[in-house]
């Protein structure tokens, strides 16, 4: 199943390209972003240090723990038993995906927070109510789920925080959209894969024309789990080509989504 919507920056923007729009798909890392403008709205002091653990309240209950295998980015559990300051682990949880720093992230916010990040944006069908790897919650049929639409909504409900959006362009991962596009095109995006699912979603600023949004969801057997080498991830990125060759013909005007 692919899924994508192609929207203009400019006002609340009417999509001018959707494909399956509102198909669910199982959010992978996506979800992050919505973790990331939770922490930053709920007024807690980034700068303040906290423990770098890995134990985490189900959200069935009990504990649950992540595993390193399944992480992209070593740092934090080099870090496992010191304190940090939070802003750093919001930064990696960005721009390296880190599992462990963003079930830390959650830690410091609320499901309720991150639900209110979903709804402010808009979003219809989207949803983050369990952390990463919290497989009892999966079982019990607790999913954190993404369409295309809504995550095209949720990057643009960042549009008055400038500073979420500039560490969505220190994105380490340059793969998926920014893999279709010329090098150093600027866009500000964040992606996510996992075995069967690979998704990106991002903000892209042409050169010689106002900016857009493009989301892309991939449900299917070409997604295999890898970072940066998925089969999934160059499907993403001739979607991001195509779009880009057709630029021009994305209108600036608002309009509504």
């Amino acid at each position: 199943m692919l899924s994508v919507v192609v929207a203009p920056w400019a006002g609340v923007a009417e999509p001018v390209f959707m494909r399956n729009p509102d198909v669910l798909h199982d959010a992978a890392s996506t979800m992050k972003v919505a973790v990331l403008a939770a922490l930053c709205r709920s007024g807690v002091n980034l700068g303040a240090e906290v423990p770098v653990v890995n134990r985490f309240t189900s959200a069935v209950g009990g504990e649950f723990r992540n595993d390193p295998e399944y992480d992209s980015d070593p740092l934090p559990w080099e870090l496992l038993g010191a304190h940090v300051p939070l802003s750093l682990l919001a930064e990696r949880m960005i721009t390296h995906s880190s599992n462990l720093a963003t079930n830390l992230c959650l830690a410091r916010t609320t499901p309720q927070s991150v639900a209110e990040v979903w709804r402010r944006a808009g979003a219809t069908r989207s949803a983050t109510p369990r952390g990463i790897e919290d497989y009892a919650a999966r079982a019990a049929g607790v999913n954190n789920l993404v369409s295309a639409r809504d995550l095209v909504r949720l990057l643009y409900s960042l549009a008055g925080e400038p500073e979420l959006l500039a560490l969505l362009e220190d994105n380490d991962f340059r793969v998926d959209l920014a893999a279709g596009l010329p090098p150093s095109t600027r866009i500000a995006f964040k992606n996510g894969w996992i075995p069967g699912a690979r998704h990106c979603v991002g903000l892209v600023h042409p050169y010689d024309c106002p900016p857009y949004l493009l989301a892309v969801c991939y449900t299917g057997p070409l997604a295999t789990g890898a970072d940066r080498t998925d089969p999934a991830a160059r499907l993403l990125a001739r979607v991001s080509a195509a779009v880009w060759r057709r630029r021009h013909e994305i209108p600036s005007s608002p309009h509504r989504v």
